[in-house]
């Protein structure tokens, strides 16, 4: 099971933003987290990684085994994240450095590559992505697309057991929306575990092979991706209607 999650609760101060939340998602699926506004879809996601800290519960991902009961180390949270690799939903690229120079800085400085090993890695994936014309760009020079797709061959480049997408598709116009949906297709081949968090049911239903819908910080429904055609829910049926 490359994901588990146990009781998760996780609190904003006083205000609770995620309630008892349980749910599995076996090795090479793509999860995908669907809900309005305000439905704990990005806190969840951030939970994977350790962005969010739960009071309560228990998460394993990745191999990383995580009990709130008491506080992760930090040395316990850095291993995580380098098997668990995130896209922002602002691409969050470093706008002083190239393409290329934002591809081979973590893996040079958190995995120990020498900077021979991470271009060559590097070279792969600008060639997956489509990327190879714009290595020595910088990212102020590059469109929105371009943006995302140099976020995700960041993100690659650690080799992460697991994927996580905060609204890969948000403000990208519908022919680079089916480039980053093509390339999440593409990822799933490889046996790479994908959680994806988005407010569009077209991308949900194209790339899901679970999904976990949610409203006010709790999970209504969850199950493979045949819960599109057949929602066990009014509050899923509805939604997907709109």
């Amino acid at each position: 099971m490359s994901i588990k999650l146990d009781g998760i609760n996780c609190f904003y101060g006083a205000h609770q933003a995620l309630f008892d939340i349980t749910l599995q998602c076996p090795e090479g699926e793509t999860l995908v987290l669907l809900g309005p506004s305000g439905a704990g879809k990005s806190s969840l996601l951030r939970v994977l990684n350790l962005l969010e800290m739960p009071k309560s519960g228990t998460l394993a991902i990745a191999g990383n085994h995580f009990d709130f009961a008491k506080t992760p180390s930090d040395k316990a949270i850095r291993e995580l994240r380098q098997n668990v690799g995130m896209v922002f939903q602002q691409y969050n690229l470093w706008p002083h450095l190239t393409v290329v120079q934002n591809l081979i800085e973590a893996p040079c400085r958190v995995l120990g590559l020498s900077k021979d090993q991470a271009m060559a890695r590097a070279e792969k994936l600008l060639e997956r992505l489509r990327l190879k014309p714009f290595s020595d760009r910088y990212p102020l020079h590059l469109s929105g697309g371009q943006q995302q797709r140099v976020a995700i061959a960041r993100a690659l480049m650690m080799e992460p057991q697991v994927l996580l997408f905060d609204e890969p598709t948000a403000a990208l116009d519908p022919e680079i929306t089916a480039q980053i949906v093509s390339i999440i297709h593409e990822l799933a081949e490889t046996n790479i575990t994908q959680v994806i968090v988005t407010h569009e049911v077209e991308v949900a239903r194209k790339t899901a092979s679970r999904v976990v819908y949610m409203e006010n910080g709790y999970i209504v429904e969850q199950g493979d991706a045949s819960c599109f055609n057949s929602p066990q829910t009014d509050a899923f049926r509805s939604y997907l209607s709109h």
